[in-house]
């Protein structure tokens, strides 16, 4: 396998240079993604909302990699607001719940000041057999 660049046409990847995932061989690798809707340009307001867009555009990304949330070994989860943890912690596990990755969540200021959220994972494809 070689490496492969992802985008989902977000302006923030244009902007600052980056891709939204990348493959290599089999690993991959999900920049931080919010709870943005990158077709529409669009965040909801509440966290929760939010955070089920983010694990969609996590999704997306892996999807266009040939994984999913069950090869996912590492996520990362950045809050704005430690009082959204509580509301946002079971969505996290609706989502992580088969593959129970490491997961590390920390509360900082996010880049936007309407993002409440930011995840990003790494996944591993094992190789066909």
């Amino acid at each position: 396998m070689t490496r492969r660049r992802i985008s989902s046409g977000s302006s923030f990847e244009e902007l600052a240079g980056y891709s939204r995932a990348i493959a290599d061989g089999p690993w991959v690798f999900v920049s931080g993604c919010t709870g943005f809707d990158y077709a529409s340009g669009e965040i909801d307001a509440d966290a929760v909302a939010q955070t089920r867009q983010t694990f969609r555009n996590v999704e997306w990304a892996l999807a266009e990699a040939g994984a999913s949330m069950d090869d996912v070994v590492r996520i990362r989860v950045y809050l704005a607001s430690r009082d959204d943890f509580e509301r946002i912690a079971p969505v996290i596990g609706e989502h992580c719940h088969a593959a129970r990755p490491a997961n590390t969540t920390v509360i900082a200021p996010l880049v936007d000041p309407r993002m409440k959220i930011e995840i990003e994972v790494t996944a591993y494809r094992p190789p066909a057999a």
